[in-house]
């Protein structure tokens, strides 16, 4: 399985392509060969697996109770062709999955543990804002001790 991915890159889209991070290709495992499934994620953003968490999710929701295989036929609805990673790690992302997310210059790339998200640079902003109000009212310093 590919390593997790963690943290948060900007990045330009070009001609419908984007490239995956350096620290974050290094996660991808040799089964993975650099290939991925791209496909509609969560909160209006575009989810990109690595073909060996993409198997995975799939086997899991496959045996998994309705919800789950009613999400797994949405995510395969909206997926792009397995590709492999171009070059320096570029992936194309179709114009349908662009738009959905709102993206169209600049791209924000989160990784969200097994997969990759891409967000719209202000809507990733102003989720995050919402998600860091919470977080400081809810946690305190308590939460953080070993």
């Amino acid at each position: 399985m590919s390593g997790e991915f963690l943290g948060t890159f900007e990045n330009s889209v070009n001609k419908q392509r984007i490239i995956i991070p350096a620290p974050f290709k290094s996660k991808f495992s040799v089964s993975a060969k650099q290939s991925v499934v791209v496909t509609i994620g969560p909160n209006n953003s575009v989810a990109i697996y690595p073909i060996d968490n993409w198997n995975q999710l799939k086997d899991k929701m496959k045996t998994g109770d309705d919800r789950s295989r009613r999400f797994l036929n949405n995510l395969i609805d909206f997926a792009n062709p397995e590709q492999q990673l171009e070059g320096p790690g570029r992936i194309r992302i179709s114009d349908e999955l662009l738009e959905i997310a709102n993206i169209s210059e600049s791209v924000i790339i989160k990784g969200e543990g097994s997969y990759i998200t891409l967000w719209n640079p202000e809507t990733f902003k102003a989720q995050r804002k919402v998600k860091l109000q919470s977080h400081q009212t809810e946690y305190d310093s308590m939460d953080y001790q070993i």
